[in-house]
């Protein structure tokens, strides 16, 4: 007779396997084409939410010729509001800050409203931004870490003094992709001539697709 012990740790194997699974499944990739050229996103398994919602939206064409509408050269480029760009899908999502996702450079991320009307942090149902950024000196962090009480890992140390990012940004927004190509387009919109609150004088339209 089989132990009742041995059927928990098949249960309890095949809850890991699964998790293992889920994990390792090849990373979604979604093409962002502009005027000035294409980007090429990856989407995180570690934020289903965003991933899935983030490919609702792209198959149903909602980003179709909507606009990158903030730009702030050395920090990030932001749109997803429909057409206009500075409109939303109407609703949120909840947040899924994983601990040590990092706005690095070309790190994709939701952007919501700010903790005064939204503690929770949850996010904007399809308004997103792409990490600029700027690299940091090791004082520069030391300095960040006292004002935000926090402590950067080493992995974090080293993304941010080589490649850079927006450190100040960790843990407070979810970070659900990253930049796997395309990074000279990103510069390209970064250094866009901006006017009145950081919107762009020529319009920057977009249209995602999937791509694998």
């Amino acid at each position: 007779m089989l132990h009742k012990g041995f059927f928990c740790s098949i249960f309890s194997f095949f809850i890991i396997m699964t998790a293992f699974a889920q994990n390792t499944t090849a990373l979604k990739k979604v093409e962002l084409t502009t005027n000035y050229g294409s980007m090429v996103v990856e989407l995180y398994n570690e934020t289903p939410l965003h991933r899935d919602n983030f490919i609702r939206l792209v198959t149903e064409n909602f980003y179709d010729s909507s606009e990158f509408h903030r730009i702030i050269k050395g920090f990030m480029i932001q749109g997803g509001g429909h057409r206009q760009g500075s409109g939303d899908a109407g609703y949120t999502l909840e947040a899924e800050i994983i601990p040590g996702m990092m706005h690095k450079r070309g790190a994709l991320a939701a952007a919501r409203q700010g903790d005064a009307v939204n503690p929770q942090k949850r996010s904007s149902g399809s308004q997103f931004y792409i990490v600029d950024g700027r690299i940091f000196t090791p004082g520069e962090l030391e300095m960040l870490e006292k004002r935000m009480g926090k402590s950067f890992s080493p992995e974090q140390m080293n993304t941010y003094t080589t490649l850079g990012g927006a450190p100040h940004l960790d843990d407070e927004y979810t970070v659900f992709g990253a930049l796997v190509s395309g990074f000279d387009v990103l510069d390209k919109i970064a250094t866009a001539k901006t006017g009145r609150g950081d919107r762009p004088l020529e319009t920057i339209w977009m249209k995602a697709k999937i791509v694998e």
